[in-house]
Formats: structure tokens, C-alpha cells, sequence
């Protein structure tokens, strides 16, 4: 008994020594993110660190707090570290070159991750939303909103765009456009500051304080004697400045109805000033279901494979067009919230209530 005993000891010893040499064979993946200033970045990195732990991998996560030198370090780090794989949300998609080449010298695969890395061939692929689809969405809500609290229109709205360095930005505001342009050629919808154009209405580093900024400058030189109806903000954090702003002068106060505001990641302050009557919508995307496609994917390049992939033309980043797979968004306002986050168990209802 003792020698079986011992036996099946030495067998499970062997055994945990065989697993722990695989999972010690898929290396180490280094995790770029731009900033821990917004929640769905901290959420991104956790997960993917959860996901690829479970998968076998090493990581480094890294965040550079919106500082593109101190990105390009870190990832001049990770490359000599030994990472097998780069998975890299980029602050500004266009300085990335460099570090790239050197990673490609060291055969190191590049995901990009949610933002496209513009201007290099050595980006592999690209996993991330159907941004075109999330700006189509908040035009949707936008214009959803509209005609519920203000009737069949004409309505003044004012457009802002997200970071001119972050090719996502596009993206949305293209998206949304396509949805609102037709309506403010036909004089349903004016912009009455005139302002249109991601070289005017974009918002560098998604700056909550710089949107709220614009949105007082543009009711003190546009809406003195009008009235705004609605705003397209591409993102949850602009939406609280613009917000601010709104609420500064008297809107939701009174027979002045708060006007119709999009947003985009639902994060938490969003999720309750949409509860409250205030920002009208914002869109989710559910960054669990990007983790697990990145790490799907990083798994197919370290075996030598193809990843899964679902869109080969939309996303050309200068010098290439990067294979991609794109995850669907979902709009959310006050009617589907419950069961959109709290359902897929994204949030607990105490976050929340």
C-alpha cells in the first residue's frame, strides 16, 4: 500500500509538472493600455489578464496613463522581456512604427486592440466593435430621444467628436453622420454653431473638462435666445462635462427640459444620469467578449495558426488593411438597462441602485 501510495504520488507530481511545463510554453503576452483614467480600460486589462491566466499565459499589463513616451517605453520593455504576443490599445495610433519594427525584428505578434495602430505593417490583426455600427447606434438613440421629449422636430443639436488621434473617432462620428447628415440637409436637424467635421467638434484625449469647455462656449455664443435639443457625444465621459454645462444654465430645471445627450461604454456615473433623466443612452460594449476574442486570438498565432476573423476590408491603417473581428454593440437606455448589464451580469445591481 505504501509502495502504491507512493507511486501515485510521484504520478501526480509528474502530472502538475507536465501542466505547468505547457502552460509555461505559451509565454509571456505583453498588455498596453492607454490610461486607468477611464473604467473600461481598467476593465479591459482585467479581464484580459483573468482570460489569458486561465489559458496558460504569462502577462504584463501596462498602462501609460495617456502619455505616448511612457507607452513607447513600455513597450520597448516588454519586447525585451520576451513576449510572445503584444496586445496593444494604442494612446495615439499613429506613433507606434518604431516600436513595431522592433517588435516584428524580435517576431513578436501585434493584436491591436480596440484601437486600430495606423501607419506600420506590423500590426497582425485587430479585434475590436463594429465602430461604424456604435456611431450609427448613438445617432439612433439621439434621434430616438428627440423625438420623445421634444415631438416631430425641427430640433438644434450639436455635434462633438472623440480624440482626432484615436482612429475609432472616425469611426463613431462617421457612423453617426451617416444617420444625421440626411436630416440636417432636409432642415429637420440644424447645428446652429455651424460646427461640423471631426477637425472641429473633436475632443482631444476624450477630455470630459475640454467637452464641457466647448459645450459653454457654444450656448454662450449660439443658444442665447435658443434652445438646445439634443447632443451627439460619442463617449460616457464627455457626456457628464457636456452635462455639467447643460445643467449650468438651467436645463432640467423648470419647463427647461434637459436636452437629448448619446454617450458610449456605459460606465457607472452614465448608467445612474441615465436613470436619472439626464443622459439619454449610451452604447455597450461588452468587454469580456473582447478579451476572450483577443486571447482566442493570441492562442491561433502562438499555435501557428489562422485566428477567427470577420472582417477583411473595413480597417486599412495607412499601409495595410488589418484582418479583424469586429463584436456587435448594443444601444442602452432607460427601458433595456436592467436586463442589457445587469443580466449579462456586467454590473451588479448595487453598483448601480
Amino acid at each position: 500500500m505504501k509502495i502504491f501510495k507512493a507511486l501515485a504520488t510521484l504520478a501526480m507530481v509528474s502530472l502538475l509538472g507536465v501542466v505547468s511545463a505547457n502552460a509555461a510554453e505559451k509565454g509571456l503576452v505583453g498588455i498596453s493600455m492607454p490610461t486607468k483614467s477611464s473604467a473600461r480600460w481598467i476593465d479591459d486589462g482585467n479581464n484580459m489578464v483573468k482570460y489569458f491566466q486561465e489559458a496558460g499565459y504569462k502577462t504584463d499589463l501596462q498602462y501609460a496613463e495617456d502619455d505616448i513616451p511612457n507607452q513607447l517605453a513600455q513597450i520597448e520593455n516588454m519586447i525585451t522581456k520576451g513576449s510572445k504576443v503584444l496586445v496593444i490599445a494604442a494612446i495615439d495610433g499613429t506613433t507606434l512604427s518604431n516600436a513595431l519594427a522592433n517588435a516584428a525584428a524580435a517576431g513578436i505578434k501585434v493584436i491591436a486592440y480596440d484601437r486600430l495602430i495606423r501607419d506600420s505593417k506590423n500590426v497582425d490583426y485587430y479585434a475590436t466593435f463594429d465602430n461604424f455600427q456604435v456611431g450609427v447606434l448613438q445617432a439612433q438613440t439621439l434621434l430616438k430621444g428627440l423625438k420623445e421629449r421634444f415631438g416631430d422636430g425641427p430640433y438644434n443639436v450639436e455635434l462633438f467628436g472623440g480624440s482626432p488621434d484615436d482612429n475609432n473617432a472616425f469611426f463613431f462620428y462617421n457612423g453617426a453622420m451617416s444617420v444625421l447628415q440626411p436630416l440636417i440637409d432636409a432642415g429637420k436637424i440644424t447645428v446652429q454653431s455651424g460646427q461640423q467635421g471631426m477637425d472641429k467638434v473633436g475632443t482631444l484625449r476624450w477630455d470630459g473638462a475640454v467637452a464641457q469647455a466647448r459645450m459653454d462656449n457654444l450656448l454662450s455664443a449660439f443658444y442665447t435666445n435658443k434652445q438646445v435639443h439634443g447632443v451627439l457625444s460619442p463617449y460616457d465621459g464627455l457626456s457628464i462635462g457636456i452635462l455639467s454645462s447643460l445643467k449650468g444654465v438651467g436645463y432640467g430645471s423648470g419647463t427647461l427640459k434637459m436636452p437629448i445627450v448619446s454617450g458610449q461604454d456605459c460606465e457607472v456615473q452614465s448608467v445612474k444620469s441615465i436613470l436619472n433623466n439626464e443622459q439619454y443612452a449610451s452604447i455597450f460594449k461588452d468587454t469580456r467578449e473582447l478579451a476572450k476574442v483577443t486571447v482566442a486570438m493570441v492562442d491561433a498565432v502562438s499555435s501557428g495558426k489562422e485566428p477567427q476573423i470577420n472582417d477583411t476590408k473595413t480597417y486599412n491603417n495607412g499601409v495595410k488593411v488589418v484582418p479583424s473581428y469586429l463584436l456587435k454593440p448594443v444601444a442602452v437606455d432607460k427601458s433595456n438597462w436592467e436586463a442589457t448589464l445587469i443580466g449579462s451580469g456586467y454590473y451588479k445591481a448595487e453598483q448601480i441602485k
